[in-house]
């Protein structure tokens, strides 16, 4: 009876891990995880998809900001090429280096950023361009810590901030068959701004 069950319990084990419903991060580093309720936001979610947004997008977007907006402080209170605009608050220092709209800009021009701020197709398509230009790993890096993230892309920091963006991206897609794509549920994770 024994040898029984342990060869029962061998034969569905396969079946059991291919249920999982999120496919897990190798080596996260995640702070505290929730979600919860923010009215409007399915409506939301649902603007940036039309403008060609993915679940990375939205992952990306839900984190910085919890309505997925940008009524943030103008330049997220920076200036020059830390300055971040749009829904992404991309910097503008990897935004003159990587699209060709911005191509000749200089760190004094960082105010042309701000039409990202009330262009969310456009905001989206310089996103995907950008990340493009650099990769998703490095852009990540940039995106996260500017010059310094661009020149030393391989920090703990960086990396949890690139394992809350996949967590969000996980919990939008896989869970509730991707109905959260465009639900009002915010997903969060405990990252430390910078």
């Amino acid at each position: 009876m024994r040898a029984f069950t342990i060869t029962a319990l061998l034969a569905i084990l396969p079946a059991l891990s291919l249920t999982s419903p999120v496919p897990e991060i190798q080596s996260r580093a995640l702070g505290q995880t929730g979600s919860y309720t923010v009215s409007g936001l399915g409506a939301r979610k649902k603007q940036l998809i039309a403008c060609g947004a993915n679940e990375l997008d939205l992952a990306i977007a839900m984190l910085e900001t919890e309505r997925m907006s940008t009524d943030y402080t103008y330049g997220d209170g920076k200036t020059s090429d830390s300055a971040n605009f749009g829904v992404f608050k991309q910097n503008w220092g990897m935004l003159r280096q990587s699209v060709g709209r911005y191509s000749g800009k200089s760190a004094n021009d960082w105010n042309t950023g701000a039409e990202l701020n009330s262009n969310l197709c456009l905001d989206i398509s310089l996103r995907h361009e950008s990340q493009n230009h650099f990769g998703e790993g490095l852009w990540f890096a940039g995106h996260r810590n500017g010059a310094s993230g661009l020149s030393n892309p391989n920090t703990q920091d960086i990396q949890n901030y690139k394992d809350a963006v996949y967590w969000i991206r996980n919990q939008l897609y896989y869970y509730n068959n991707g109905a959260d794509m465009t639900s009002d549920v915010r997903f969060w994770v405990d990252v430390p701004p910078i």
